[in-house]
């Protein structure tokens, strides 16, 4: 539990239903940024581009204790590539 340690709130969920759910209690409490693995991720997808679309709560992937996906990196690499209009990573 080391996010725990750092003060963060940490869900845990292992099904789409229980991921989506702990994501849009978050966004309803008005937090600024969630992390999420990518493993977690992957199963609501809809959810994830939904917030996307609006400044708060920015949604951080993170790598799992299992290791990276990409996922996270590749999203970065897209979002300094629309800002700086190259990709310098």
């Amino acid at each position: 539990m080391p996010f725990k340690l750092f003060g963060f709130d940490v869900r845990y969920g292992k099904e789409a239903i229980e991921i989506r759910g702990a994501i849009e209690e978050m966004a309803a409490a008005d937090y600024g940024v969630i992390y999420i693995t990518e493993a977690a991720a992957v199963t609501v997808p809809e959810t994830i581009e939904r917030h996307k679309q609006s400044l708060k709560p920015a949604i951080i992937l993170i790598p799992s204790h299992n290791g990276s996906l990409g996922i996270g990196l590749a999203q970065i690499q897209d979002n300094v590539e629309k800002a700086v209009g190259q990709n310098i990573l």
